[in-house]
C-alpha cells in the first residue's frame, strides 16, 4: 500500500505519549495522518508529539484526563479548531487493577471504570458528529479481557467487557452512516501498563505480572491496528495464543477456565498470606 493512503486524515489517539498509543500514533502518521495526541502526562504527550514534528510529521499533544468529560470536550473541540475535523478517533487510554476480587476495594473498581470505559465514551461522545459527518473510524483498543474472562482482574476485565457491549451496540446504531468501529483485542503487550497497575487497595501493585505466551510489541499491534483501518475490520484478535484464546473460551468455556486459573493462579495469592 502507498505511504500516503492516509494523507491528510486527521487521526486521535488517546493515551498516546507512550506504548500502544504512541506506537499508534507514529504509524498512522508516518502514513500521512495528522495526528492528534491526547493524554494525562502532558509533558510527555508534548514530547512525543514533538518528537513526530522533528521527524517532519504533523502531530500536536493535549493534556486530557479522560476520566474527566468536560476535559475531553475541549480537548476534541481543540483538535477540531486546529485540523478542522477528524477522521479517527482512537481510544486507547486505559489502566489496569490486578488483585483479587476479595482484595479489591469498590473504588478501585471505579477508577479503571473511570478510565477505561468512561474515558471513551466521553471522547467518542464528544467526536461522533464529526465523524458521522466525515464518514470516519472509531478504533478502540480493548483486550481479550472483553472477550473472554480474565483471572485476578475482574476491574480491568468488567471495564473491557463493558467497552464491548458498548461499542458493538453503537456500531449497529450507526449502521449505514458510513462510520467504522473496529475493535482491537491484544494479549500480552510489552508496555509500562502493567508498571503502573492498581492493587486492590488503589496503589500501585508490587505483585509480579502473569503473562501466558510471549509478549507482542506496541508496533506490531499499532501495525495491526493500520491494515485493520485500511481493511475496514470490525475485530482484530492479535496474537497466535489470543486466538486460542478466544475461540477456546467459546467453544469449550468451562475448559478455559480452568486452565486459565492453573497458568495464572499467582494473581490470587491473598496479600497477607
Amino acid at each position: 500500500m502507498a505511504s500516503n493512503n492516509l494523507k491528510n486524515k486527521v487521526a486521535v489517539v488517546t493515551g498516546a505519549a507512550s506504548g500502544i498509543g504512541a506506537a499508534i500514533s507514529k504509524t498512522l502518521a508516518a502514513k500521512g495522518a495528522k495526528i492528534g495526541m491526547i493524554d494525562i502526562d502532558e509533558t510527555a504527550v508534548n514530547a512525543a508529539a514533538a518528537d513526530l514534528v522533528a521527524a517532519g510529521m504533523d502531530a500536536i499533544g493535549i493534556y486530557c484526563d479522560v476520566a474527566r468529560n468536560a476535559e475531553c470536550e475541549a480537548a476534541m473541540r481543540s483538535i477540531t479548531a486546529h485540523y478542522g475535523g477528524m477522521d479517527i478517533l482512537v481510544n486507547n487510554a486505559g489502566i489496569t487493577q490486578r488483585s483479587a476480587f476479595v482484595d479489591t476495594r469498590v473504588e478501585v473498581f471505579r477508577r479503571v471504570m473511570d478510565v477505561n470505559f468512561f474515558g471513551s465514551l466521553h471522547c467518542t461522545k464528544h467526536a461522533i458528529s464529526n465523524l458521522i459527518a466525515r464518514k470516519g473510524s472509531i478504533v478502540i483498543i480493548e483486550s481479550l479481557a472483553g472477550v473472554a474472562p480474565l483471572l485476578g482482574r475482574t476491574g480491568y476485565s468488567a471495564s473491557k467487557h463493558a467497552l464491548h457491549g458498548l461499542f458493538t451496540s453503537l456500531r449497529a446504531e450507526l449502521i449505514g452512516s458510513g462510520v467504522h468501529i473496529m475493535i482491537v483485542c491484544p494479549g500480552f503487550v510489552q508496555t509500562h501498563l502493567q508498571a503502573r497497575a492498581l492493587g486492590g487497595d488503589g496503589r500501585v501493585t508490587r505483585h509480579p505480572q502473569s503473562t501466558v505466551g510471549k509478549q507482542d510489541s506496541p508496533e506490531r499491534v499499532a501495525d495491526a491496528v493500520y491494515q485493520g483501518l485500511i481493511k475496514k475490520k470490525k475485530l482484530l484478535v492479535l496474537s497466535p495464543v489470543g486466538k486460542l484464546a478466544y475461540w477456546m473460551s467459546r467453544l469449550a468455556p468451562h475448559f478455559y477456565e480452568r486452565l486459565m486459573a492453573r497458568q495464572l493462579r499467582s494473581e490470587l495469592i491473598r496479600k497477607n498470606a
